[in-house]
């Protein structure tokens, strides 16, 4: 009886975390092997080290988080011709993969070996709007930056730290995406914001390209349109002023309609026919004019 209650129990709180999304995923067609990795809440030591360690102080909501469990794994994938093919995915890194993404350089490296930091540069905002734009995590010690998700290769969403002051700690922190092109656009202020953002999306390939002014690839374009078509949003193209996305854009009636035939033109069949008329007659005169001759 204590098995079954701790059973249910445990249940409850999954279906807490995951805000219910792993029964909606598996009502979707073609949704299969829907999996949620099961994971012990984080020890208290454990994130005070981790606070001492990297200077920093937790935001609330994510301490709460890893007191909750440590980490978050939620997978599922579509069946396409009889073969399973991993598509969704939505990670939060435990405290102890929570790592910072500048690395301290190596007593072993070149001095003049190139690094992140190389690529840090002041750069004016040209965007022009009522609200001035979120100023950019530098790759120095302006900024301190840790891996919340890798993202399978497609960039990595990350826990910022900005303005901060050697030996100072600091406590106001933001989630922030990194691309491939190392390129950083905000995402949102809260770690609880951004967690819902992430089960909005499904966790959907490249959906944090959404963000981004380029947005993701049109393949995961497709995927999004196919299980995210109402929340999935992209940029207005001039064959759509509207903005709206290309769904349900055939309408059978006029698309199934059939062509009604063209009746021939008479007036030039009648031209025609006057022009053959008057040939002749010239024909016809010139004979005559022979014969006189």
């Amino acid at each position: 009886m204590e098995e079954t209650k701790e059973m249910f129990a445990f249940k409850g709180v999954a279906e807490r975390l995951t805000l219910g999304i792993t029964r909606i995923l598996e009502s979707m067609p073609g949704v299969v092997d829907v999996r949620f990795a099961e994971r012990d809440p984080a020890e208290k030591r454990s994130l005070l080290t981790w606070e001492q360690k990297n200077t920093c102080i937790l935001p609330e909501d994510l301490r709460d988080f890893y007191l909750t469990t440590d980490g978050f794994t939620l997978t599922w994938s579509v069946k396409l011709d009889d073969e399973c093919v991993p598509l969704g995915c939505m990670m939060i890194n435990s405290v102890a993969r929570l790592g910072p993404l500048l690395q301290p350089v190596s007593l072993f490296s070149l001095p003049n070996a190139p690094s992140l930091a190389d690529l840090d540069w002041e750069e004016s905002s040209t965007e022009k709007g009522p609200e001035p734009a979120r100023a950019a995590p530098h790759f120095d010690a302006r900024s301190r930056i840790f891996e919340l998700d890798s993202c399978g290769g497609n960039g990595k969403v990350c826990l910022v730290y900005k303005n901060c002051t050697p030996g100072v700690v600091a406590q106001q922190s933001e989630i922030w995406f990194l691309d491939r092109s190392l390129c950083w656009h905000f995402l949102t202020a809260t770690f609880t914001s951004y967690y819902r953002l992430m089960i909005t999306h499904l966790g959907l390939p490249e959906w944090q390209y959404v963000f981004t002014p380029y947005g993701p690839s049109p393949q995961a374009k497709q995927w999004a349109f196919l299980y995210q078509p109402l929340t999935f949003s992209c940029d207005p193209s001039p064959a759509d002023p509207a903005g709206d996305p290309y769904i349900n854009k055939l309408d059978p009636t006029k698309a199934f309609k059939g062509k009604a035939k063209v009746p021939a033109p008479k007036k030039k069949q009648s031209a025609q026919c006057s022009s053959t008329g008057t040939a002749k007659g010239q024909g016809s005169a010139g004979r005559q004019t022979g014969v006189k001759r």
